[in-house]
């Protein structure tokens, strides 16, 4: 089996953001010369993490409005007696989940006709990784 792995480094300007990383998955996907296996994206900081979904800004809309309305920002969080602001981003992360392995085949990622792979940000304007990790043969 091969293993073949990378980083990929952020730092949004924005605290919010979403960054489709399609693209840039699909070319280490080739670069790992792996045709039939699995292709796994993790977000390694606790308050980013990866979204698949429709590239489509009406629902990158909805879902911030989504994630707002069960986890506001500007609240009393417990995790803000450490000293820290950001308790709403680490639980939107836990919502979003924090990685997706997606299946290769024919040495491309095989994904539904709509699917697209983002960086979901919910504390940026510091540096933060994603690990991607290609198995396969």
């Amino acid at each position: 089996m091969k293993s073949f792995t990378e980083y990929l480094w952020f730092e949004t300007p924005k605290r919010r953001e979403l960054i489709n990383i399609t693209e840039t998955l699909e070319q280490l996907v080739k670069k790992s010369r792996v045709q039939e296996g699995v292709c796994l994206v993790s977000a390694m900081h606790i308050t980013a993490g990866i979204w698949v979904n429709d590239d489509e800004e009406g629902l990158w809309k909805d879902l911030w409005q989504l994630l707002e309305r069960l986890v506001p920002s500007g609240q009393d969080y417990q995790h803000h007696l450490t000293g820290e602001d950001n308790g709403d981003a680490h639980l939107k992360r836990t919502l979003v989940g924090h990685q997706a392995l997606l299946p290769i085949t024919k040495g491309t990622l095989d994904l539904g006709p709509w699917e697209q792979v983002f960086y979901a940000e919910f504390d940026g304007q510091r540096k933060k990784r994603v690990v991607v990790k290609v198995l396969g043969e």
